[in-house]
């Protein structure tokens, strides 16, 4: 995750309650990528007290530091050095297709060549380590689909090389949609402030922001009507109390929106509160969120060196 704008429950129940599960599955490395944040301006103490923040969200969420390395990409050297020899294998076409730099550079007057490298990056992240799954939720599709594309053309010019990471995901997380308008995916980057709930927003903020969540025109609950705000809704409540759909048919069926929106602000809350506790006591230690993520690195770069050093092996550049 990017150490920018402010995680949401849409990232908790999207991705990191699933990573969670996941941890002890497979060997898992979870990263900082604080270079992608990059190719916005990040106020650069605001951007280092960020990569602090998302390492302890990671940890009160219950990643175990024990079990899984938590690093930062930028602690890492290899990352931007197989990114560069990777950037030099991928043809530009396949980077202008891409929809999210479409979308962002379509809003801006000039664009960043970060922008349009990022993907790369990202490949290089992935291909880095030898990953065979990447964890992430279905707005990456289209990147992970490069980052194989981009594995393949390495090894077609130069030999077996990259592992080709698998785009199927270990399981589906929740697809959390805004509060104020339900037909969005909740975005961290969005600033409307009844947009999304933060995970550490205070229990007062959170309910006031699920109150004004946008709903329909029924003055009840009727699942073969709803509109997409109030199956947005019952989505969340779902997806905090790892309920069935028929669990939620028989709670939430003929409820009145007040009364809805009341019962997901109060399961809401009580998940957040003992997480924001976990992370308010990891917070103040000191020291030990930058403990974990430099043992994190240590581990993570032999893995990494080692990639790099057969990459270059392979491209015949000086050793």
């Amino acid at each position: 995750m990017q150490p920018s704008g402010n995680l949401h429950i849409g990232n908790y129940l999207g991705a990191l309650k699933n990573w969670v599960r996941i941890q002890h599955d497979y060997e898992c490395i979870f990263c900082i990528v604080d270079l992608h944040a990059l190719t916005l301006f990040q106020e650069p103490k605001e951007l280092r007290a960020k990569i602090e923040e998302i390492a302890a969200i990671y940890l009160a969420a219950g990643i175990d530091p024990h079990v899984c390395s938590i690093m930062v990409q930028s602690a890492v050297p290899a990352h931007t050095q197989l990114a560069w020899m990777l950037t030099c294998v991928t043809p530009v076409g396949w980077l202008e297709r891409m929809t999210q730099y479409k979308v962002k550079a379509a809003k801006q007057e000039s664009v960043g060549d970060g922008l349009l490298q990022y993907p790369v990056l990202m490949a290089a992240d992935i291909l880095l380590y030898q990953a065979g799954i990447v964890p992430v939720g279905e707005d990456q599709a289209q990147h992970l689909e490069l980052t194989r594309d981009i594995a393949q053309r390495f090894n077609s010019l130069y030999g077996d090389t990259f592992v080709v990471p698998d785009t199927s995901l270990p399981s589906v997380g929740a697809r959390v949609m805004g509060l104020d308008d339900p037909t969005q995916k909740m975005s961290k980057s969005e600033t409307a402030a009844n947009h999304a709930v933060a995970l550490l927003d205070p229990p007062d903020k959170i309910r006031k922001i699920i109150l004004r969540a946008t709903t329909d025109s029924q003055p009840a609950v009727d699942f073969d009507k709803a509109g997409p705000g109030v199956l947005n809704l019952i989505s969340i409540h779902q997806a905090f109390a790892g309920a069935t759909e028929d669990e939620m048919r028989r709670e939430f069926t003929g409820m009145r929106y007040g009364d809805l929106k009341k019962r997901v602000a109060d399961m809401v809350i009580s998940h957040l509160e003992p997480f924001q506790a976990r992370y308010h006591r990891i917070v103040s230690e000191p020291g030990y969120l930058a403990g974990i993520l430099r043992e994190g690195a240590e581990r993570v770069a032999p893995i990494a060196d080692s990639t790099v050093e057969l990459v270059k092996q392979r491209m015949g550049l000086y050793l």
